[in-house]
């Protein structure tokens, strides 16, 4: 469910035409709809009443964006000091705040432990080991979850994004837990009685986190037996999106198989979305530059590339996408990467970046589109504009986020000047 919406053969975010957006904020710009985020953080919060919701600041994480997550009541998962310091300026609330990653670096640690956040999710024991030398140091006291690797996952999670498996740098391997706990779960500066998971993304259905929870309940009752007690359950993130209409279930669906386990255990509870949140809260919007024909295909040249939307890149990934404004008598399309209208032409999209790689979608079937047309990237909210970068010396994409009939830039569009200012 998203906000976004064809009217009279205009593309509309919310209440405001994104053509109208263009023409102001200029292209490529990101487009994110306050409505949107909203109502899928506000799914999560009322298909898990009893559970945190922390945001997976990784998404998407404009200040504007966490801070209006924040007033919703909103905490965050952070996996850097960076990040952190992004919460802190939106107005997050520190104790709704679960410090993730591997690498956390000393003056990360300490920065969290002068903000007083909620929870460090420790995923080896020398980093635990550290983080009690710094609070000792500092005089004060925190709380950790262990994060646990159970061997799930998804089979159509992408490997580079699976992050449940045994081969994984993230996490404890399940077996080796009780081992970590006999040694750190009664250290007198750190309180040991968590445990976090995080099986990858996106998961496209609940089956992986009830086995994951279920071997966890397993793990649980082995520590309690040797009587150390666990008084929370972090089950992570990864909930898919909708990339194509319908593809993923909804909170309320997850919720319904992952409920029923968590009633069954006197648990606190934390939940870690960000795709499902962000993604479909965005649209990167690209103008066309050139229609290139090619010995065998045919390009469509736009303004926005791999250093603008990395995913197609990275992971293959596929993003809908149409142009603004329709023909007249045309319908609205099926958001499916397979859709092809009447009288399509198959293209690749692709960026202006020196790389092969540089693509948006490749034999993508599109309606003719000439120079100065608008194309939207639909479902790029989550993992797009954070995955951006200067590459080729080109200024990062403008950030607007519309409330209503309303919008207003969150991020002016860099310039040159932006670019070496820090060189000079």
């Amino acid at each position: 469910m998203d906000h976004f919406e064809y009217r009279d053969g205009k593309l509309y975010c919310e209440d405001v035409s994104v053509a109208d957006i263009a023409a102001s904020a200029g292209t490529p710009v990101y487009i994110y709809s306050s409505a949107t985020l909203l109502h899928h953080y506000n799914s999560f919060a009322q298909a898990f009443p009893d559970t945190m919701v922390c945001f997976a600041v990784k998404a998407l994480s404009n200040l504007n964006v966490l801070r209006l997550l924040s007033e919703a009541g909103c905490g965050f998962d952070v996996v850097s000091g960076g990040e952190l310091a992004r919460v802190l300026a939106a107005g997050g609330d520190p104790s709704k705040v679960v410090f993730a990653g591997v690498g956390k670096k000393d003056q990360e640690i300490r920065e969290a432990l002068e903000a007083g956040i909620g929870l460090f999710s420790v995923e080896s024991e020398p980093e635990f080991a550290n983080i009690s030398r710094i609070a000792a140091e500092m005089g004060c006291k925190t709380r950790a979850s262990l994060r646990i690797n159970p061997d799930v996952y998804d089979p159509k999670t992408h490997s580079y994004t699976a992050t449940g498996r045994k081969e994984s740098k993230f996490g404890v391997d399940i077996n080796r837990a009780p081992e970590f706990f006999a040694t750190w779960g009664r250290d007198p500066n750190v309180t040991l009685d968590a445990i976090s998971l995080h099986i990858g993304s996106p998961i496209y259905s609940a089956g992986p986190y009830v086995d994951a929870i279920n071997k966890t309940f397993g793990l649980i009752d082995a520590l309690q037996a040797s009587g150390l007690e666990i008084r929370l359950l972090d089950i992570g993130g990864g909930y898919a999106a909708d990339y194509e209409a319908g593809a993923s279930p909804k909170a309320a669906e997850y919720a319904a198989e992952i409920l029923p386990l968590l009633a069954s255990r006197n648990l606190e509870t934390i939940i870690e979305p960000g795709r499902q949140i962000a993604c479909n809260a965005g649209i990167l919007l690209c103008e066309v530059q050139y229609i290139k024909h090619g010995a065998d295909r045919e390009f469509m040249i736009v303004d926005a590339a791999m250093t603008d939307l990395l995913r197609p890149a990275l992971y293959g990934a596929e993003h809908f996408m149409y142009p603004t404004a329709l023909a007249d008598g045309e319908d609205a399309p099926q958001r499916k990467t397979d859709f092809s209208p009447p009288n399509a032409i198959c293209v690749d999209v692709v960026g202006g970046v020196c790389e092969s790689s540089d693509f948006l979608a490749k034999g993508r079937m599109l309606p003719k589109m000439s120079r100065g047309d608008l194309l939207a990237v639909f479902s790029a909210g989550a993992y797009g504009f954070v995955m951006a970068s200067p590459y080729n010396s080109r200024p990062r994409a403008a950030e607007v986020l519309v409330d209503g009939d309303t919008w207003r830039i969150i991020r002016p569009r860099e310039t040159y000047d932006d670019l070496f200012a820090s060189e000079k």
